[in-house]
């Protein structure tokens, strides 16, 4: 059976505009099967361990992702318990797999690097 999700519009609008930005619907996408460490996200975007915290951050601060502590790493993952986590899925099944990017990391390496 179909879970049916109404969200208020203030929310989707925030939600809408969270995700507008391709990298944080990438990394949506990327978690919504996967745990995944700020240093993988540096590593398949390219980008600063700064600049990408910022985008967790900004997801993390209205609910979207959860974090989990292991040691000295932060990992990622979509909040299950969210309130709009079944918005979140809708909008996820539109988007075309990220899973070619976490098997590249794997084929160099570099996915369970800073995890051990």
């Amino acid at each position: 059976m179909e879970t049916k999700t109404v969200v208020e519009i203030e929310k989707a609008a925030q939600i809408l505009k969270l995700l507008g930005d391709k990298t944080r619907l990438s990394m949506m996408k990327l978690m919504e099967h996967s745990e995944c460490c700020v240093c993988e996200f540096v590593d398949i975007y390219g980008a600063s361990q700064p600049a990408i915290s910022q985008h967790l951050r900004k997801l993390r601060d209205v609910g979207l992702v959860r974090e989990r502590r292991k040691g000295q790493w932060i990992f990622y993952s979509l909040n299950k318990e969210s309130e709009n986590y079944h918005f979140i899925l809708s909008i996820l099944a539109s988007v075309p797999s990220q899973d070619q990017r976490l098997k590249e990391l794997e084929e160099k390496g570099l996915r369970i690097n800073c995890c051990e």
